[in-house]
């Protein structure tokens, strides 16, 4: 689902869905975006925070800010090209449109924004597929999936980051990057009370992760 309205998307999206639930909502963080503090990307699982009045709006955004709000995703990717990918690796960067592909984000041509991604290996398997955590320090669009990609190490199903596989029989009917955002952490904005969620990995995920765990060896 994408987060709020842009061109293509006027309407289906989570914006939209908030707006018909809490119709209070249309003030809150701007009219276009009402109540939106993060996004996700489309084709991306799992949590995303949403604020109901400008107070929680105000003191999310400070906080997100400040990198203070705990962000891990789980994702699978595959072994592509470079050297094996460390139990534990930080990704830093800097950030912006690829020069060549509008589309895309990179790490390799400069760019005036800083990008921090932090990756642990959770599963190796047999032919260099992975299941790593992901932990953002800072929230850049693309991020996990660009600093994967640069670094060898794409994406499964990832239709923009050159992470299908062909004749890969697992990714028949996965068509989309295999993210998943799957823990958040903040702070209550009104009773300053620390709080975390998880949510079970999407059912397509959990089922490519069974499969690759099959796989023979």
């Amino acid at each position: 689902m994408v987060v709020h309205p842009a061109p293509g998307h006027a309407d289906g999206t989570l914006v939209n869905a908030l707006l018909h639930h809490c119709r209070d909502l249309a003030g809150v963080g701007g009219e276009l975006r009402p109540g939106i503090v993060h996004r996700i990307d489309r084709d991306t699982s799992g949590l995303i925070v949403a604020t109901k009045n400008d107070a929680a709006h105000s003191c999310l955004q400070a906080q997100f800010a400040a990198h203070t709000v705990l962000r891990e995703y789980r994702a699978l990717c595959a072994h592509t090209r470079g050297p094996a990918l460390d139990d534990e690796v930080t990704f830093e960067t800097r950030h912006r449109r690829h020069p060549s592909d509008r589309l895309r984000f990179t790490g390799q041509h400069g760019g005036d924004r800083h990008a921090v991604t932090h990756v642990t290996v959770v599963e190796r398997f047999v032919d260099g597929a992975l299941e790593v955590a992901c932990t953002l320090e800072t929230g850049r669009t693309h991020q996990i999936r660009m600093h994967l990609s640069e670094a060898g190490y794409p994406l499964l199903g990832d239709p923009l980051y050159g992470a299908r596989r062909c004749g890969d029989a697992r990714l028949d009917g996965f068509p989309r990057q295999a993210l998943h955002a799957f823990r958040l952490g903040l702070v209550h904005p009104r009773s300053g009370e620390a709080m975390r969620w998880e949510v079970p990995l999407a059912t397509d995920f959990a089922t490519l992760l069974d499969e690759l765990r099959g796989a023979p060896r």
